[in-house]
């Protein structure tokens, strides 16, 4: 009896108006035509909490939301994500696009709001046991071009987008430092390319990775919650998030 082949986990992530639905959108039709079986799915959001989480902590009006609640609706978020949708959709051997993960609360979270990377992480390993992407790609995007592509049509910008230019370079240099930190595990492309170069790129690298044996996703137990202190967090006010 064969085996199932073990499911595939990738993660984009970049800042606001980087371009990761749309590449997230051209990956899965682009598997999909081959025949796999593509889950796409988002975060904050993804499960029925967590939507109603995404919507709490995103949408302008909902009162002050504090750096620290903020980092928590978006573990909270995750937890539900990582257990109910995309660790089943893994041992069912599908191939799962999440539009962010981890990264995003780190670089957001850790760095935009200053409450400490490690902090922010350990958080969110703890949420998801452990559930690492087998690969993450990065669209770096230039603060002001993001700002430039979200605003396009007059569009109005939620409660993370809404942040100064300022804010959104911490989050870029962050996301920049977690690839450093481990670049066998990312894919890391300038948002400014063209739409096609980027998907050509992106289907590429996620090739290589389903002609080699992939290892079953990480199933480690709840690492031990340790926080270490971090520095005084930047105010979160109704009007900008992390």
């Amino acid at each position: 009896m064969n085996k199932q082949k073990a499911g595939l986990f990738i993660a984009f992530e970049g800042g606001d108006g980087a371009g990761k639905s749309t590449q997230a959108a051209r990956l899965a039709a682009a598997l999909e035509s081959t025949g796999h079986t593509v889950l796409r799915t988002r975060e904050p959001g993804g499960t029925p909490i967590g939507e109603k989480l995404r919507s709490l902590v995103l949408d302008h009006g909902n009162g002050e939301i504090d750096a620290h609640t903020e980092a928590l609706i978006f573990a909270a978020s995750r937890a539900a994500h990582a257990t109910q949708v995309i660790r089943p959709a893994l041992g069912r051997g599908e191939i799962v696009l999440t539009d962010r993960y981890i990264d995003s609360s780190v670089a957001y979270q850790g760095a935009g709001r200053n409450l400490g990377q490690d902090a922010v992480q350990s958080l969110n390993e703890w949420a998801t046991s452990g559930l690492q992407p087998h690969l993450t790609v990065l669209l770096d995007v230039d603060p002001q071009l993001g700002r430039r592509r979200r605003t396009a049509g007059q569009a109005a910008e939620d409660r993370l987008e809404s942040e100064a230019d300022e804010f959104h370079t911490r989050i870029r240099s962050a996301f920049l430092d977690l690839a450093a930190g481990r670049p066998a595990s990312y894919l890391v492309l300038p948002a400014h390319l063209p739409v096609e170069e980027l998907a050509a790129q992106i289907l590429a690298r996620v090739k290589t990775l389903l002609d080699a044996p992939i290892p079953e996703a990480t199933h480690a137990p709840a690492p031990q919650l340790a926080v270490p202190e971090a520095a005084a967090p930047e105010a979160a006010s109704d009007g900008g998030g992390a």
